[in-house]
């Protein structure tokens, strides 16, 4: 089964930010593991990833700056503010709430 984007689409900064809750990361990296996590069923545009990390900076739910890459391309690393756990917190208790309700009307 293929997932659509659109089924996707309203969590794409929620996804971002469950990542970042693990780890400061780049946005290739990122991407690399939705790919992992899903057996390549599912990946980000590269517009789409790059136009939520515009987001959530502007929200201030994540920081970013630039590694001090010695060898290979300039990376732009991104990481979860307070603000954006507790928005990331939020967002997971409405998709349980969510997906309970969708599981019994399906």
């Amino acid at each position: 089964m293929s997932i659509t984007s659109d089924i996707i689409r309203g969590h794409t900064e929620t996804i971002i930010l469950a990542h970042l809750m693990q780890k400061t990361s780049y946005g290739y990296e990122i991407n690399k593991s939705i790919q992992e996590k899903t057996n390549n069923e599912y990946e980000l545009k590269e517009a789409t990833l790059y136009s939520a990390f515009r987001r959530l900076e502007e929200n201030g739910l994540i920081t970013s700056y630039w590694g001090d890459e010695t060898t290979g391309a300039r990376r732009r690393y991104y990481s979860i503010t307070n603000e954006g756990i507790d928005f990331y917190n939020q967002n997971k208790k409405n998709w349980d709430v969510t997906k309970k309700l969708i599981d019994k009307l399906i």
